[in-house]
């Protein structure tokens, strides 16, 4: 006999776990399935871990900086398993947390695979065996997973994804990162760290090709004082696998050239987790592994939703989980607005760390927009020279006519904190004039937000 359902979620990651709770909160019968961890890709083998990493990198990193604090650290090592088991077990925390979430708001969690079975029903495959669930509203959330080029599979032992770099079998001495979107870099920045000589390839132009061009020119700058090898425009054509050494032949301006390697990470992108769930029997439409749906993260079947990675760019967890909340007060019959994707912050966090929301300088202008650019250098904010992080730059983008807030780009220390200040700006419709007028707190990173402000205007102060 059937379970019934108010709602159902397939995937419990950031997009369906936060739907599922939302849907509980407005008084739905609801239930959330996952096939393999609470918490999603994001929580067990993503933005949490991989942050947990990067901490411990930052915090080795600052301790070979004693002596500027005058300070003094000697013999400085690290552990990696230490480091790694540390990672590991601040995912499993969070996901203990979600499943006590779950209680706390009778979430029916159940562990399994499920596949769409017809109008508001769906098959779920457990350890007992399959059972049926019904539902006036599904909320599809399964995801997505590493993009495997062919020849560039990973092994685990030579060649990893980004499951075997939070978990890695050995420390690299000579390592290729294959991608410089946010999971490469921070894998390399991560590594470069500890002390791996660090080759980065990028088929694009630029490193960071979604990212402000000026700020991605400022952070490749980092990136080689820190000792990485940055090869733009360039494309690894095979890898060559032979015991512990890697030959990669990378193609750059027509020309191939090898370079070895005892270790490789391929960070090329992401396919949408499609398959099994009876997308195409239902009459789900899918272009290129994500779900086509429309600004409500409907799918053209009456009653289902894709979110989060599924539906498609920006990548972003903390999207899935609004998407995750709008689909919830849609099924509660409530009337929510529309997610801006404009007005959604992406964050990197390698050393040193990029921020963004809005359009870039080039897209601006490609737009045939006229525009008021203002930047301020970190060395010229008080609190960043007293952290010792004088490396850095904030830059707004404001249209000339109006006053709104186009876009801002940052790169140093902490800005993946600082950039919700610009992101609640534009949620708000602010202008410059606004901006202008807000009292900004002394001594604070955030007083260089509002001097780059200021410079667009040609009114900043410390510079």
């Amino acid at each position: 006999m059937a379970q019934n359902f108010d709602m159902v979620v397939i995937g419990a990651g950031p997009g369906g776990y936060v739907a599922a709770i939302r849907g509980a909160q407005l008084g739905l019968k609801v239930a959330c399935i996952e096939r393999e961890n609470l918490g999603g890709i994001c929580l067990n083998w993503g933005c949490i871990p991989t942050k947990a990493l990067l901490r411990s990198a930052e915090v080795y990193h600052l301790m070979h900086r004693a002596k500027d604090f005058g300070l003094k650290a000697e013999n400085i090592s690290y552990d990696l398993d230490a480091v790694v088991k540390r990672s590991r077990g601040v995912s499993k925390q969070m996901e203990g947390g979600i499943a006590h979430l779950f209680k706390k708001n009778k979430v029916t969690a159940i562990m399994g695979e499920a596949r769409l079975a017809g109008k508001g029903k769906i098959i779920v495959k457990t350890a007992k065996g399959e059972e049926e669930l019904t539902a006036k509203t599904i909320v599809l959330a399964t995801g997505a997973r590493a993009r495997e080029l062919p020849g560039l599979e990973p092994d685990g032992k030579t060649v990893w994804s980004y499951r075997h770099a939070l978990v890695p079998p050995h420390m690299p001495k000579r390592l290729l990162v294959i991608g410089s979107g946010a999971i490469g870099i921070e894998f390399a920045s991560f590594y470069n760290t500890l002390g791996a000589k660090t080759t980065v390839v990028e088929v694009m132009d630029r490193v960071l090709p979604v990212e402000d061009a000026e700020i991605a020119a400022f952070a490749k700058k980092q990136f080689v004082k820190q000792g990485m090898t940055i090869m733009e425009k360039s494309t690894v054509k095979k890898l060559d696998r032979k015991g512990a050494v890697v030959t990669a032949h990378i193609e750059t301006g027509g020309k191939t050239e090898t370079m070895e390697f005892d270790t490789v990470i391929s960070a090329v992108g992401i396919v949408g987790n499609t398959e099994g769930l009876g997308l195409e029997a239902a009459g789900i439409k899918v272009d290129r592994t994500h779900v086509i749906t429309d600004e409500f993260c409907r799918t053209g079947l009456e009653g289902v939703y894709a979110i989060g990675d599924l539906a498609g760019a920006p990548w972003l967890a903390h999207k899935a989980s609004h998407e995750g909340m709008m689909v919830a007060e849609l099924a509660a019959g409530g009337h929510p607005h529309a997610i801006k994707p404009g007005s959604i912050a992406g964050c990197t966090y390698c050393n040193p760390q990029i921020a963004s929301v809005g359009l870039t300088e080039a897209k601006a202008k490609e737009m045939g927009l006229d525009i008021k650019v203002g930047r301020f250098p970190f060395m010229g904010n008080g609190k960043a020279v007293a952290l010792g992080e004088a490396e850095g730059m904030v830059k707004t983008i404001f249209d000339a006519k109006t006053g709104e807030l186009l876009g801002a780009h940052m790169v140093g220390a902490e800005v993946t904190e600082l950039i919700q200040g610009y992101v609640i700006g534009r949620q708000l419709e602010t202008t410059e004039a606004e901006l202008i007028e807000t009292v900004f707190p002394h001594p604070t990173l955030s007083e260089m937000m509002h001097e780059s402000v200021l410079a667009a205007y040609g009114r900043a102060i410390h510079i």
